[in-house]
């Protein structure tokens, strides 16, 4: 497990079982770690539970001026992020296409890709300037097999992923000196990627406390929340050049970065 060498990892959706694995297992690997949520009762319970030292915030990352505000306030506390690992999501289904709902759209629409190009955009200049900078997603195997009763849910994960790989491509053509991208450094050299966007592909997610309130249930192809957690961790023992840009499957059995697609 890489240590963190003070980088600063900031947990987005961090109330949920996902985001008390994520956020423990980075803060034991000896990274700073702040969490965000949207209840503050909820946020901060779930930072007691990553562990001592994960530091709670609460915001509506769906509102452009409150992300802001945060990254203020981080950038007061902390100084520059690191890592951003996006794991604000939501899941709607219905019967097939005609009964879509709009209001399950708007739904996922905001808490699907909304949170995640706020949250981008305002720290993307922060992930860009680090040495290891690095933002993460998590999206669905449905988005590769489209199935009309999930059609709300799979179109807003497959905008959030494109969005996610147009941050790759920003950091790509930012740090490799690309000619044709106005500001882009002139490198001398060959050109060095600190910063990787990356996208990991689960079926579903499970915990502990899934299991336990199902004990009959098997959960075939789900991932644990603590094996996503490792691979988080793992992001930032991988160089940048190998992970950018790269949707990660991440499912029960091989490595996370055995192979890519």
């Amino acid at each position: 497990m890489t240590a963190g060498n003070g980088l600063v990892v900031l947990v987005t959706g961090g109330s949920g079982p996902s985001g008390i694995a994520v956020a423990g297992a980075l803060r034991r690997a000896g990274f700073t770690v702040f969490t965000v949520g949207s209840d503050q009762a909820r946020i901060e319970a779930a930072a007691a539970q990553a562990g001592a030292g994960v530091v709670p915030f609460t915001c509506d990352l769906a509102s452009l001026p409150a992300v802001r505000e945060l990254h203020r306030t981080l950038a007061r506390t902390a100084g520059r992020i690191d890592g951003v690992i996006h794991l604000v999501g939501g899941w709607r289904g219905a019967q097939g296409i005609t009964d879509q709902s709009d209001e399950d759209w708007d739904f996922l629409e905001r808490s699907a890709v909304t949170t995640l190009r706020n949250v981008t955009r305002v720290f993307y200049g922060d992930l860009a300037a680090s040495d290891s900078g690095r933002f993460a997603m998590v999206s669905s195997t449905a988005v590769g097999q489209p199935a009309a009763g999930v059609a709300n849910y799979v179109a807003a994960k497959a905008a959030a992923e494109a969005w996610t790989m147009a941050v790759a491509d920003g950091f790509r053509s930012n740090q490799a000196g690309d000619p044709d991208v106005p500001g882009s450094p002139k490198l001398n050299g060959p050109p060095k990627l600190n910063s990787a966007a990356v996208v990991f592909v689960v079926k579903a997610l499970v915990d502990a406390g899934m299991r336990s309130r199902q004990p009959e249930r098997k959960f075939p192809g789900y991932t644990d929340v603590e094996d996503l957690a490792s691979a988080v961790v793992g992001l930032f023992g991988q160089s940048a050049a190998e992970l950018n840009g790269k949707r990660l499957p991440l499912t029960p059995g091989p490595a996370p970065f055995a192979g890519t697609t």
